[in-house]
């Protein structure tokens, strides 16, 4: 069995895009095809062959955010940047650095910068030895932004604005499943993903910090926000198998996969380069 999922995640080439750069680090990529149209902005970006920079006139949080405000809706006027969320990212490479800009959530894969998000798989524990427990999985909504009426973890979301790994996990787990804060604070942590891909909106680099969360028996998701459109409890086989005909997204898939394989209900050699993208939290 493959999982296209695992090479998804690692889909990248460096050549085809240049790095953001704010001092003398880079924050971001940028695809080349797009770069042309940030040439408008010279009081906002130096741009050379080898990179674009944020002007460093720009020297702090403030200024930054200015600058990049007006850019970032002109892009998304013109279609460049799709999928607006009314939501502050912060432009950052670890999750508790100080914020170097805030940016509107949608603009952060055409500036390909890192953003964060917990994943929660939901499980009911196996009754007996040697079985393996089963998963909740969730259809997204047609509606969504990114990857409508797909197959998703039990609930899952990017970690916003003033909002920690903790209070996202339990806000997620409320809003797509109906699950109590009680109960969600009893997830335990999996492993680290880190994802740097190409995807149509230019780039996702995202860190997804994976939960296990074992549910009481009888215990049904109920969604409360819109976001889910059903919810199944399915075996370690039938997760198997969506996940290798690519009906899950590439997120929940490897969120789901490190749970399998920790269970012993997958192998790892059936799982070429997975181990590559399980890393620390701060790396």
């Amino acid at each position: 069995m493959s999982f296209a999922c695992i090479a998804a995640a690692r889909r990248f080439d460096d050549r085809a895009h240049l790095p953001l750069v704010i001092g003398s680090q880079r924050f971001g990529w940028i695809r080349r095809s797009d770069v042309e149209s940030l040439c408008r902005w010279p009081d906002v970006f130096e741009i050379s062959s080898l990179a674009v920079r944020i002007h460093p006139r720009h020297d702090t949080c403030e200024a930054r955010t200015a600058a990049l405000a007006p850019v970032i809706e002109a892009l998304a006027a013109e279609g460049r940047i799709t999928g607006w969320r009314n939501e502050h990212y912060a432009i950052r490479q670890r999750l508790y650095d100080a914020p170097l800009a805030w940016i509107e959530r949608a603009a952060s894969r055409f500036f390909g910068t890192r953003t964060f998000a917990v994943h929660v798989n939901g499980y009911v524990p196996a009754r007996f030895v040697g079985e393996a427990p089963k998963m909740w999985i969730a259809r997204r909504s047609v509606l969504k932004a990114t990857d409508p009426g797909c197959l998703d973890n039990l609930s899952a979301g990017g970690i916003g604005n003033g909002i920690g790994v903790g209070d996202t996990l339990v806000k997620e787990c409320w809003e797509e499943a109906g699950i109590p804060a009680h109960l969600a604070n009893e997830a335990r942590p999996g492993r680290t993903l880190h994802i740097l891909a190409e995807i149509p909106e230019g780039v996702q680099s995202e860190q997804i910090f994976v939960y296990d969360l074992a549910l009481p028996r009888g215990f049904v998701p109920e969604n409360q926000d819109g976001e889910a459109s059903a919810h199944w409890l399915c075996t370690a086989g039938d997760v198997r198998d969506v996940i290798a005909r690519g009906k899950m997204t590439v997120d929940a898939s490897l969120a789901s996969l490190d749970f399998l394989l920790r269970e012993g209900a997958i192998r790892v050699k059936d799982c070429a380069g997975i181990e590559a993208l399980f890393k620390p939290a701060d790396e």
